[in-house]
């Protein structure tokens, strides 16, 4: 198996945010890795490409990746 690039597990992440959340923790897990493999300790996410796009939703997000131990970030607008 070929380990991912961020870019590609963020991806993953998007569209799996799309379909409720489907194999979410699976590509968490897949770019923890990617992050781990590029040197990185965080990922920023683009806020236009989520199902929530509202301060709670956010937070949420950030709450439930920091957990499994990614830190978000969010681009600004």
């Amino acid at each position: 198996m070929t380990a991912q690039t961020v870019e590609q597990a963020l991806e993953d992440i998007y569209a799996s945010l799309q379909n409720d959340n489907d194999g979410i923790d699976a590509h968490i897990a897949s770019l923890k890795a990617a992050l781990a493999g590029s040197g990185k300790k965080q990922v920023e996410i683009d806020p236009a490409r989520l199902a929530q796009n509202n301060r709670a939703g956010r937070k949420m997000m950030q709450s439930y990746f920091r957990k499994r131990g990614v830190e978000v970030t969010f681009a600004e607008k």
